[in-house]
């Protein structure tokens, strides 16, 4: 077969992501934070919109009553927008991939009536395609030179790198992330280990073993609750909190007033060492998270809001304070369009200018509902954990909450990315809520990883000294509980706890029977 070029004519069908459609997707991962700078610039662009001052105070936000032992959380109140039944935009599972033939639009398959989502919200495939002059395209960068520079890294997501990195236990992540946000400009923890374990109703000891972690992260000296404790930190990680440091840092009040006399006598050392020791303490940093910029932390605000329901169950709202609303100004478009005939230019911008505004509007209320459904199912299946505690956290995928509230599985990992819930055990972000499962053995319901967790530790703290569990033993004991677990998986399960091997355990518990 000879090798010569060709035209062939072929014919396909595919969705066309235009660039509103794109956009939209993108409206539905941003916080409400960061939602609000995106209208704040749109308002500034487009001489239409303008801010919904009404909003505040006489429309109320979308909310969500939810109930546990219903099959769904229950749409009761939207703030005034329209009906949020019908095919939404968003909830498609577009790729990235390029469409060779589409001339570089963004191409994806197509989740059920694509035609009548894109209508829903004021969308055509080619609605903002080429004719007319006044075509836009949100994919253009337009950012000026000082926009595009890095900026230096927060405290909040160094930590949070080593967090992700550091802890494999859902639980233990939610709590590093509780006591993340309780950190205050200095670095230092403004709660005790009591106070958040009453809040997220964890043990107490659980609580500890994780800021014990957090202690560890880099810079050294963070989430101390005093100031030896933070140079006790950073003395420690230089190996240098040797039993005369730990004498100094006792009496720091002794160093304030320079009673060296009195230092050399409780340390034990001569003038020359207490010299060096002092420059030891004077070479530390007292305050760790300022280095960061002058934004040590940034302040986390709810993107949802839940309130125990008088009625039983919980209402979910939008967080108003932070919720950008906007509005078309008909009666300005009505006062400039007589203006502007005979100038084609002016009726292409203003034509432009309201099928944007009119977009956005209809953008932001199908996100409001979005987020709503998501949030209120996840409080409807989390609501164990909610009202008991920790350990009763339940396994959950995104599968579980996309199944019942008629979305995309890409649909609920997008509202759950950047956003926080404001809940009586603290603030969580949404992803959080989401553990893995272990199956059972007799066929019942799943059991959370972390209630396996909290199982296999409190085995091993009841077994006595001539009766060590091995890992198998755990599996069967286990098993005969209705847990389907694989022997790995109790060791790493075990090892994530910080516990040694059996044999370890056996040595160390005959050590301390024997003394």
């Amino acid at each position: 077969m000879g090798l010569s070029p060709r035209l062939d004519l072929r014919q396909a069908q595919s969705l066309v992501m235009t660039p509103q459609l794109q956009q939209a997707i993108k409206l539905l991962q941003m916080s409400n934070l960061d939602l609000t700078a995106y209208v704040e610039q749109e308002l500034e662009r487009n001489p239409l919109l303008e801010r919904d001052e009404r909003a505040a105070f006489d429309t109320p936000p979308e909310r969500a009553e939810v109930r546990p032992d219903a099959e769904s959380a229950v749409i009761v109140d939207r703030g005034g927008g329209e009906g949020a039944d019908g095919p939404s935009p968003l909830d498609q599972d577009y790729n990235t991939d390029r469409d060779e033939a589409g001339a570089g639009d963004m191409a994806g398959p197509v989740n059920g009536d694509a035609e009548g989502g894109l209508d829903a919200l004021g969308l055509s495939l080619g609605a903002w395609g080429g004719g007319g002059g006044g075509s836009r395209d949100f994919m253009d960068d337009e950012r000026g030179l000082e926009e595009t520079l890095s900026r230096p890294e927060s405290l909040r997501e160094h930590l949070s790198e080593q967090i992700a990195l550091d802890l494999d236990d859902p639980a233990d992540r939610l709590i590093a992330t509780h006591l993340l946000g309780l950190l205050d400009a200095c670095g230092y923890l403004t709660a005790s280990v009591a106070e958040v374990a009453a809040t997220l109703g964890a043990p107490e000891d659980q609580v500890a073993g994780v800021l014990a972690r957090l202690q560890r992260c880099d810079p050294p000296g963070l989430f101390a609750r005093s100031l030896k404790e933070c140079l006790a930190l950073q003395l420690a990680d230089r190996n240098r909190l040797d039993p005369a440091m730990v004498a100094l840092l006792d009496n720091l009040d002794l160093l304030a007033r320079r009673d060296m006399a009195a230092l050399m006598r409780v340390c034990g050392v001569d003038a020359e060492d207490l010299r060096e020791m002092i420059a030891e303490v004077r070479a530390l940093d007292p305050k760790p998270a300022l280095r960061f910029e002058g934004e040590p932390i940034q302040t986390v605000v709810p993107d949802v809001v839940m309130r125990p329901n008088p009625e039983g169950g919980w209402v979910i709202e939008l967080n108003a304070d932070t919720l950008p609303r906007v509005l078309v100004n008909r009666r300005y478009l009505a006062r400039v369009k007589p203006a502007a005939k005979g100038d084609k230019a002016v009726q292409a911008f203003l034509g432009e200018s309201l099928q944007t505004a009119n977009w956005l509007v209809k953008a932001l209320d199908q996100r409001a509902t979005t987020i709503i459904k998501v949030a209120g199912e996840i409080v409807r299946q989390q609501d164990a954990f909610l009202a008991h505690g920790i350990q009763h956290l339940r396994p959950l995928i995104l599968r579980d909450v996309a199944s019942v509230i008629g979305m995309h599985e890409s649909t609920v990992s997008r509202v759950t990315s950047n956003k926080y819930i404001a809940t009586p055990r603290g603030l969580i972000e949404l992803k959080y809520f989401f553990t893995q499962a272990i199956n059972s053995s007799a066929g019942g319901e799943a059991h959370s990883a972390e209630a396996v967790r909290a199982r296999i530790k409190a085995l091993i703290d009841a077994e006595p000294p001539a009766k060590v569990l091995s890992d198998d033993r755990i599996v069967t004991i286990l098993k005969g509980e209705g847990v389907d677990i694989a022997r790995r998986t109790v060791a790493k399960y075990r090892e994530s706890l910080r516990i040694p091997s059996s044999v370890q355990r056996r040595r160390e518990k005959m050590a301390m029977a024997g003394g």
